[in-house]
């Protein structure tokens, strides 16, 4: 198992980016910091292979926090994850040795994506003893499993990976047929909204939809886990 903590000021944030690291296979969050001298001090005694690091924390920023575990030679592996979109700070970013930039909001399959990369990227590493120039070519040119990702496992125009799994979460603690309308109040949608992505995760079989006739006799959809 790879251990991975998570560095973001926001907690309900770091929560979502705990279950996706949950989802995929040979991960173990060890930590979970929402500060950068609580990111420190998880680094320096957890000591993980990998950190998913945001940038904006109250009290400094996760750049200048790497840039010191650099100067330390501090080896664990970085994973920024930023809602910041100018290219300078891709460039520092890089310059300091990030393995992958994540922009916010977190869609579950680009950060599965990049998870797996890395665990490719890992295990390469613990092999080699010496290296040719195919290995390092296979280390510095990672596979694109992204881009291997099937079809319906790459998020359509107008579904938001965030939003598609608390309608996953609906359906994981429910064993009724809800109807789009009954969804959107969970979750704080519209019903059309709602709609959308049942229709979605009915696209994916990971959902049923039947149609039942309610006390006025309107046919309406209903949608349950399938089983």
């Amino acid at each position: 198992m790879i251990k991975l903590v998570i560095a973001e000021d926001d907690p309900q944030i770091a929560e979502i980016q705990r279950r996706f690291v949950e989802r995929i296979e040979g991960f173990e969050v060890v930590g979970i910091a929402h500060g950068i001298e609580e990111a420190r001090d998880l680094i320096e005694v957890l000591k993980p292979q990998l950190i998913l690091l945001d940038n904006h924390f109250p009290t400094g920023t996760g750049l200048n926090l790497l840039k010191e575990w650099r100067a330390n030679d501090i080896s664990t592996d970085v994973i920024l994850i930023t809602a910041a979109t100018e290219v300078d700070t891709l460039k520092t970013a890089m310059r300091q040795g990030i393995f992958d930039y994540i922009l916010k909001p977190v869609v579950f399959e680009r950060l599965q994506s990049s998870l797996q990369n890395y665990a490719l990227h890992y295990a390469k590493l613990q092999q080699l003893g010496s290296l040719l120039q195919s290995d390092v070519d296979g280390l510095l040119k990672p596979t694109d499993l992204d881009a291997q990702l099937p079809k319906e496992q790459r998020l359509p125009k107008g579904v938001d990976g965030l939003t598609l799994d608390k309608v996953r979460d609906v359906f994981s603690q429910q064993s009724d047929a809800l109807n789009a309308e009954e969804v959107g109040q969970m979750i704080g949608a519209s019903r059309t909204t709602a709609r959308r992505y049942l229709e979605y995760l009915v696209s994916t079989d990971e959902l049923t939809a039947a149609v039942s006739y309610g006390s006025v006799g309107r046919p309406e959809r209903r949608y349950a886990k399938v089983t």
